[in-house]
């Protein structure tokens, strides 16, 4: 077998294993590392997101462990969840399962794990990510969160974003842009916290109650939240 067919099957077997660990989790768990991601992230000296931005968002999705697999085609695919609230500076709502799906095309080969957060900045996008299906940079400009403490040292670009995403692999945090890849809702997984399939909007807009597996996580969203 030649040397590139073997690290190509190596390679789908790598992918395979990692989509099966990703399965095999259940919601509970993923609410688990959703909250263990913000909270590292948040309490990275000076490199978390800036308090100030988190306390603006109408909405913030945590999609930990985005699986990412290239061999010439590249993929990637994560579960995680979407939390919302009716007002700036109101408690935020029961979370919505959501999935991240994308692809790239160039040459690259390799897997790779990466933790996600996005901040949705104004009512359009947050209504847009509540669709089926929602194309990050194709209804709204999404851009690279600036980290910190405070948002002084951000550009005119981010100002303008609607959409702020951040990503940390291997320890290392920044901003990053995910221009392109769809975030889906994910109606096996609210099923699974709530008991029947609602929609992501219904959780959202309905006074349904958080799963008590939530409850750090929605915590420490309120923590760093608050103006």
């Amino acid at each position: 077998m030649k040397r590139i067919d073997f690290f190509f099957v190596a390679l789908a077997c790598s992918w395979g294993a990692s989509s099966t660990v990703l399965l095999a989790d259940t919601a509970a768990e993923r609410l688990n590392a959703s909250a263990t991601v913000l909270k590292e992230i948040m309490e990275a000296p000076d490199q978390g997101i800036p308090e100030d931005l988190l306390g603006k968002a109408h909405c913030v999705a945590v999609i930990p462990g985005v699986k990412k697999a290239g061999f010439i085609i590249g993929a990637k695919y994560g579960r995680g969840f979407l939390m919302c609230r009716k007002d700036i500076g109101a408690g935020w709502g029961s979370p919505a399962a959501v999935r991240v799906e994308g692809g790239s095309f160039g040459f690259q080969i390799g897997v790779s794990e990466t933790d996600v957060v996005m901040l949705l900045m104004d009512q359009r996008s947050m209504k847009g990510i509540l669709s089926s299906k929602f194309t990050l940079g194709g209804g709204a400009e999404v851009a690279a969160g600036p980290v910190g403490r405070s948002t002084t040292a951000q550009t005119d670009a981010t100002m303008r974003a609607k959409i702020l995403s951040y990503s940390r692999s291997r320890g290392v945090f920044a901003g990053l842009a995910l221009t392109g890849a769809t975030l889906r809702q994910d109606k096996d997984e609210n099923k699974a916290l709530y008991g029947k399939a609602l929609t992501n909007e219904q959780i959202v807009d309905s006074k349904v109650a958080p799963p008590k597996e939530a409850t750090d996580l929605l915590n420490l969203l309120n923590k760093y939240s608050r103006r």
